[in-house]
């Protein structure tokens, strides 16, 4: 089992909560608190289970500029007032910055038994 140390705790929860924040807000048909709240709870989240160097490293490298400013800047136009945009800038921002991570994702779920197998169907799997 993996041991976290508290910083990495009160992280999962702070990242938890921001997912919720998120998520209630686009439910509430795109509530700029909610938004806002959800996105520092997020960022402040991940700093807390990586640490503010290594976030900083992760979201400054010089490949990921593009990713990183369409992120944050998508946080700054929901704090600003326009959700919607900002929403939809963050979301791209995500997939740049995260991309690297999917294929891992989706190794995992189709260790999962009843995702791994609908992920195995032929029409859905790559391997196919």
């Amino acid at each position: 089992m993996i041991s976290l140390t508290d910083s990495q705790k009160i992280g999962m929860g702070l990242t938890g909560f921001g997912v919720f924040f998120l998520f209630f807000g686009m439910i509430l048909f795109f509530d700029k608190a909610l938004l806002a709240i959800g996105n520092i709870l997020f960022v402040a989240g991940l700093s807390f289970v990586i640490g503010l160097e290594r976030t900083f490293r992760f979201f400054f490298q010089k490949h990921k500029m593009k990713a990183t400013s369409f992120f944050l800047g998508g946080v700054f136009v929901v704090l600003i007032g326009w959700p919607i945009i900002g929403v939809l800038l963050e979301i791209y921002g995500f997939f740049l910055l995260f991309r690297g991570f999917f294929p891992v994702v989706v190794g995992f779920i189709r260790r999962i038994p009843v995702l791994g197998s609908i992920l195995n169907l032929p029409f859905i799997s790559a391997e196919a």
